[in-house]
């Protein structure tokens, strides 16, 4: 039964109703990070507004389809990448170009969280030409983004020093995910119920991270100033993302 309900699923739709998901999340997610610095920068609403606006416009166009959908479907696309691009730019000029210092790369703002939008630009410009290959490149997008969340594991909780040692359990969740997701893309035809599993229990860590980014939060008395509360989701969305590519494969 549960196959027959997968067969009956739009891997395309499915995709396209992710995207929108996750760039409506992003102007939350982009609102509280430059929060902590009151915007002191106005390029800095630039990725909140565009986030907003290409959500919008992706619900619409889930259910209107014509050559101009089309063509707004892919500015969106090309403008996700080019708002990724440059806010990958903007956060190492921050501090890391001045410095080049391991430390300036840690307490940097997250270089690689802008890298979301590009992230999903690609995955538009994907759905917008299927292919035979459709799935594995999916499975390589969400491995580049396992990758982005190992670093962000890394660097955001070596600012602290690991002073919890439930910290390190993220890192190695990401890891462990880079890793079967690297077999995937090396050996699609193979059996990937274990790197399945893998990613359930990632799916695991990121809620228990939530909750203890949340009580940290709660604690500190401060939900902008202190552990991002929803950097956790990465772990389940990544995982949601790499499930549609192998489910596909």
């Amino acid at each position: 039964m549960l196959k027959t309900f997968a067969e009956n699923i739009n891997p395309r739709l499915t995709l396209d109703l992710f995207v929108t998901a996750n760039l409506a999340f992003l102007a939350i997610d982009v609102y509280l990070a430059h929060a902590s610095n009151s915007f002191a920068h106005q390029g800095e609403w630039l990725p909140f507004y565009f986030a907003i606006i290409a959500s919008l416009l992706m619900f619409v166009l889930l259910w209107w389809k014509s050559p101009v959908s089309r063509w707004l479907y892919r500015l969106i696309g090309w403008g996700s990448i080019i708002i990724g691009t440059a806010g990958l730019l903007y956060h190492l000029d921050s501090r890391f170009f001045i410095e080049l210092t391991l430390k300036s790369l840690v307490y940097t703002a997250p270089f690689v969280a802008p890298l979301a939008f590009s992230g999903l630009g690609l995955l538009i410009l994907l759905n917008d030409h299927p292919r035979t290959s459709w799935g594995w490149w999916i499975v390589v997008i969400a491995g580049c983004g396992w990758l982005g969340n190992y670093l962000l594991a890394v660097l955001d909780h070596a600012q602290n020093g690991f002073f919890i040692f439930w910290e390190w359990l993220p890192v190695a969740g990401s890891a462990l995910a880079c890793g079967c997701l690297a077999t995937v893309i090396y050996r699609p035809a193979g059996d990937h119920r274990f790197c399945l599993v893998i990613l359930g229990i990632n799916v695991l860590l990121g809620i228990a991270g939530l909750f203890f980014h949340l009580f940290a939060d709660l604690e500190g008395g401060s939900f902008i100033h202190g552990a991002p509360i929803f950097a956790p989701l990465l772990f389940p969305n990544l995982a949601i993302l790499a499930t549609i590519g192998i489910w596909k494969l």
